[in-house]
């Protein structure tokens, strides 16, 4: 039997990616579902290749285009946020949810709902929502499958073993571009230089949390929630070669690590043949040729997002929302050349400190609320920054 799946953000990379594996694999797997942001031209050529039954844009403006390009083929063409939704509930075996940002919040929450099998890339989803969430797979008895390199790499790591013998995780950094910076370096940052990761292939955001090492602290919030262990028990180790993914420590001192070669389609394979394997035709790891591999703390002084990430879950509530939208907010900003590299963490937890929404979330509409309110907040704090930087200009 085929295992059917969908795929939530198929046009970006961990979608990509995840067809990749199928088009290696395609007697093994039936595409019901692809949806994308807006791109209908892209979609609507996977779909086509793929035999998808549906295609979704979440931006309705692009319905039209959608639907002529796949005139004539018996795919079905649909538009908006409900249909995402609705997507996300139907009947399949597997759900890649990787729609980036809280955006693909609403229909990782419906394939949960459903009682699905959910590979999750989308990390904002579960850093804002992760008690939600983690409440509604209790609920739904949905199985929800880590994609991040890192979280898949602990999942591993945790077969065949006990959550109450596990004495520490350990995830790993590869510390980005500028691990050896200065922060006078640090300060002259371009979005160039900050999207260069030096291991992974990964879209702009992604690759400029990882160069803030937002990525980690967003990371270990995500580890909190999928691996109830504790704060206290899990650390952040920079691993500048990416081949140690994470690790975890046994009560007795055994500590087992899940090694590759840095290409996310090794632990989306993992995912998406769970609880089998399958081949992939990623790089096999060559050890001798890698010479050594070394570990170093991490410096919280010029990368200061993992001490506001571990603030953030401590406090709990409202806090992981307001960090993951200002951080959302900065990234942007920092992208279009309104602020500066290091002004990034800065708003962040300016956001954290003066934003104080009147009601914990109980609610996914909670959380979109305190999302979006703390986005203005945000955006106010960027308004002030870009005006100082102007009357600074004016003065010299």
């Amino acid at each position: 039997m085929k295992r059917s799946v969908s795929i939530f953000g198929a046009t970006g990379s961990v979608g990509l990616s995840t067809l990749d594996l199928i088009r290696q694999h395609r007697s093994d797997y039936r595409v019901v579902a692809l949806t994308a942001n807006g791109n209908a031209a892209a979609i609507a050529q996977l779909a086509r290749e793929f035999d998808a039954e549906l295609a979704v844009v979440a931006d309705e403006t692009a319905y039209a285009d959608l639907k002529d390009a796949l005139a004539g083929t018996g795919i079905e063409a649909a538009a908006g946020a409900e249909a995402l939704v609705e997507a996300a509930r139907r009947d399949v075996d597997w759900t890649m949810a990787s729609i980036v940002g809280c955006a693909g919040l609403p229909s990782t929450m419906a394939a949960i709902e459903a009682g699905k099998t959910v590979a999750l890339a989308n990390k904002e989803a579960l850093v804002s929502a992760g008690a939600l969430m983690m409440a509604a797979v209790r609920r739904s008895g949905a199985a929800l499958l880590p994609v991040d390199s890192e979280h898949n790499a602990i999942f591993q790591c945790l077969s065949g073993g006990k959550i109450d013998q596990v004495r520490k995780i350990t995830l790993t950094a590869s510390g980005g571009p500028f691990r050896s910076f200065s922060l006078e370096e640090m300060r002259g940052v371009t979005p160039a230089q900050a999207v260069a990761h030096p291991n992974w292939d990964m879209g702009a955001k992604i690759s400029i949390d990882s160069a803030t090492m937002m990525n980690k602290g967003l990371e270990l919030i995500e580890a909190y929630h999928l691996f109830p262990v504790g704060l206290d028990k899990i650390d952040i180790l920079v691993h500048p070669q990416s081949v140690i993914h994470s690790m975890v420590e046994y009560v007795d001192c055994s500590t087992l690590a899940q090694l590759g070669s840095p290409d996310m389609r090794i632990p989306i394979a993992s995912a998406l043949a769970w609880p089998e394997r399958i081949a992939t035709s990623c790089k096999p790891l060559d050890l001798a040729n890698i010479g050594q591999l070394t570990f170093e703390q991490p410096d919280i002084a010029r990368f200061p997002a993992l001490r506001l990430a571990r603030a953030a879950i401590s406090e709990g509530g409202a806090k992981p929302a307001i960090m993951n939208a200002a951080n959302e907010v900065a990234v942007a900003a920092f992208l279009n050349g309104q602020i500066g590299f290091l002004d990034i963490a800065a708003l962040v937890e300016d956001a954290l400190c003066g934003y104080a929404p009147n009601n914990l979330p109980t609610c996914i509409d909670d959380l979109f609320s305190i999302d979006a309110a703390a986005r203005v907040y945000a955006q106010a704090l960027i308004q002030k920054v870009t005006e100082c930087q102007w009357n600074r200009q004016i003065s010299s």
